[in-house]
Formats: structure tokens, sequence, C-alpha cells
């Protein structure tokens, strides 16, 4: 049997995977891809797609249905893929009119909108967090009144940390609310109870809705932004608070609905248990998929396309969490922030030399604008470490960003004259 799948968004070197992996089962594997059109230059391998069609950014969902029906009578689709958080609801969406199993529509609306979220957790008895759609900074204040300082103020629908501030008094509200909705394109905007405890991320996969917890993973947020600065896995934690956490996981993804794939989950172990502050349908970014591969030796990645080509895999996820031989290793990655103003003219340092297991990389060039740590897409460079325990490979990659320089150039404001 064949097998044709139909990728929304970039699906990066994964859907090449695919077909690799369909010849070497002996069941050939058909790509085609629906997406933005800036996701067309970041397509790998675009000539091995039976298909590749680009929807404008702007378009309705009805013309993703219309396309995908059309792609679907071309060559009936089988499966459908989505690897980011690009263009999930169109998959879902699309694979509940054509019949082809992926996301449930309203799992991918509960798992964007964070508002939403939290009612669906409510209501399951997983947790109570307090939050609220504000329309104004008025409102961001009335919130703030009733349940307290420090609060979180976010988009009501965003990603990689944009938008979000954590206000600490009244007059802070106008700023905050304005960083939510954006000026682009406006959004509605959410506060939230600030949630006090150590932050961690649980990187999980899911089958016929059935949960395992593969890692989980200590991160540290910029106190102000929320803007993720490291990670390190294993989480030092204590048996008893791990099993805490997968079973908080498990009933979480039970609630909103998530029945397969990899699943990437953020939380703060509160005094009172884990609370949420979201998750995702997809593995963790920030190169987590690789500390995850390197620490435990499951590749999410690997089993999310065989997944998606039709293959049970959990059995073997088990297996390898549970292979006694392996040496226990620890995985931890670092970043740099970014100056409040100026332009970034070079950053020194980064050539080394470093100890043994470090890698530092540049995720900006001469020329960017800096405006400080307004989100993931900020940062400036990042560094890798691998250690024997997570207390050293963190120290590690502290120490490699701690080892660099950033030259910048600020102009100069002309003194008014008297």
């Amino acid at each position: 049997m064949s097998e044709h799948v139909l990728v929304f968004g970039n699906g990066y070197d994964i859907p090449g995977r695919m077909r690799v992996r369909g010849d070497a089962l002996g069941r050939p594997v058909t790509t085609s891809v629906l997406c933005r059109p800036e996701h067309l230059a970041k397509l790998e391998e675009a000539g091995g797609h039976a298909r590749i069609l680009a929807v404008a950014a702007d378009a309705p969902l009805e013309h993703w249905i219309v396309l995908a029906r059309t792609v679907h009578a071309l060559q009936p689709v089988t499966r459908i893929g989505t690897f980011g958080d690009q263009c999930q609801e169109y998959a879902a969406e699309a694979g509940h009119v054509l019949g082809v199993p992926t996301h449930h529509p309203e799992t991918v609306r509960l798992v964007f909108d964070k508002y939403a979220m939290r009612g669906r957790l409510a209501e399951a008895g997983v947790e109570t967090v307090a939050a609220a759609e504000v329309a104004g900074p008025e409102e961001l204040r009335a919130f703030a009144a009733a349940h307290g300082y420090p609060c979180v103020v976010k988009p009501r629908r965003g990603t990689a940390s944009t938008g979000v501030s954590v206000i600490r008094a009244a007059e802070e509200a106008d700023a905050a609310f304005d960083r939510a909705r954006g000026e682009d394109e406006p959004a509605e905007v959410v506060a939230e109870q600030f949630l006090s405890g150590e932050q961690y991320s649980v990187e999980a996969f899911s089958e016929l809705g059935e949960h395992v917890v593969v890692a989980v993973t200590r991160k540290y947020s910029d106190p102000v932004s929320l803007v993720e600065l490291g990670h390190v896995m294993p989480a030092p934690l204590a048996p008893e608070r791990q099993e805490e956490i997968h079973a908080y996981v498990a009933a979480a993804l039970d609630a909103l609905g998530v029945e397969h794939g990899p699943t990437h989950t953020e939380l703060v172990l509160t005094e009172d248990g884990p609370r949420i502050i979201e998750t995702h349908l997809r593995v963790g970014g920030d190169e987590i998929w690789n500390l995850v591969t390197d620490a435990t030796g499951v590749d999410l990645v690997e089993y999310q396309l065989r997944q998606c080509v039709g293959e049970k895999v959990l059995p073997d996820v088990r297996a390898v969490l549970a292979d006694p031989p392996r040496a226990p290793r620890a995985e931890a990655i670092w970043f740099a922030g970014a100056p409040a103003a100026g332009t970034l003219v070079e950053i020194t340092g980064a050539e080394g030399p470093h100890p043994e297991g470090v890698r530092v990389d540049l995720l900006a060039s001469a020329g960017r604008a800096l405006e400080g740590l307004q989100s993931s897409d900020s940062r400036l460079a990042q560094a890798r470490a691998h250690a024997a325990t997570p207390e050293e490979a963190l120290t590690l990659a502290r120490e490699a960003i701690g080892r660099l320089g950033f030259v910048t150039r600020v102009s100069a404001e002309p003194l008014d004259l008297l």
C-alpha cells in the first residue's frame, strides 16, 4: 500500500525523510504541500514533492479546504502532516473534511487559544488558574486588583513569547497591554494569575490517546518578558515530583483531546502542584528536540514521521527509554539576550576555544537592529553543552555565553540648543 501525505506549512526535511522511510518499508510515500508564500523558500528538497500549492497569508479557511480537496481529487490523501505551529488549524479542518486522521479541530483551537485552554482545563478538573480577556488597560488593572500583582499579560493567541509581559504595578498596565495587542495585527489580550515557582517543559509522545513522557526539562526565563534564556535536561527533580508532573501532563493532554504525536508542554511547579503555561502539538523549539535525542536516545521527529505514515511507534519509544546499557547524559542550552538599543556590529568569542562538549552558534549577524529581549527571535547566540550531570552541563553552556562579546553601534542624539 502506498501513502500520500499532505503536508501543511514548512515541513523542513521531514517529508524527504518520510519518502526514504517509505522506500525502506516497501511502501512508497508521496508528499504534497499546502503552505503560505513565505514558507516556499524554506522548503527542503522541493523537487521531491508531487505538488506544492501556496495560499495567501490572508486567505480564509475555505481557500485551504478547496485546495486540499483539489489535491485529494488528483491523488487521494491518506495522511496529513504538520510539524510546527504554522497552519495547524487549516490541517485539522482539512483532515476533518477529507476524513483523514489528524488532530481534532477543537484540540487545535484549545491549544492555540490560551484563554479557551484555561477554561477547558478548569472544566475537566485539572487545574484552576485565574484568567480573563481584557479589552484595555483599565480592565487589566481591574483584573490585577482582584487577583493581585504580579500578573501576566499576553496575546490570546501567540508564539515565541511575543507580546508577553509581567506587570508588578498599575502604572505598567498601559505599556503591557499595548505590547500584547501588537501593532501590525491587533490581537485579543489575556491577563492571567502569575504562577510562582520553577519552570519546566515536558516532551511527551502520544498514540491512540495514550501518553508517554520522554523528558522533563528545567527551563529559565527572563523575569520581565518571559522569553526563555536556557534549558537543561534531565531536570533535577525528586522522583515524586517527576511522577507528579508526568500524571499532570497526561491529565492535561486528555482534557485537551490530544490523541497522537509529540507535544511540548510548559508549566510551573507551584506550591499547589504543576500548573500549565501553554502546550504545543509539536516538538519543543530552542533545539529541545535535539537535546532530547542526545539525552534519552528518543528521536521525537523520527517517531513523528514514522507515525505520520501509519506506523505504531509508542512501543519503540518505551523500549528506548528503558534501555539499561545507555549511559545517562545531561544536555543544556543557554542563550545570549540583546542590548536594548543600537545596531549589532560584531559578536566576538564564538570561535572559542571551548571545553569539550560545548558548541556555540550565532543567531544574528552584523546589521541587526537591537531592541532588547522582545521575543525568542531577539536572542543573539546560543551555547549547547553536554556533561555527566545537569549542573555541569548548565554551567558549561552559561560560561560559553559569558565569554562572548557584543560590539554595537548607537546613534548619537543631537543636543538641543538653548
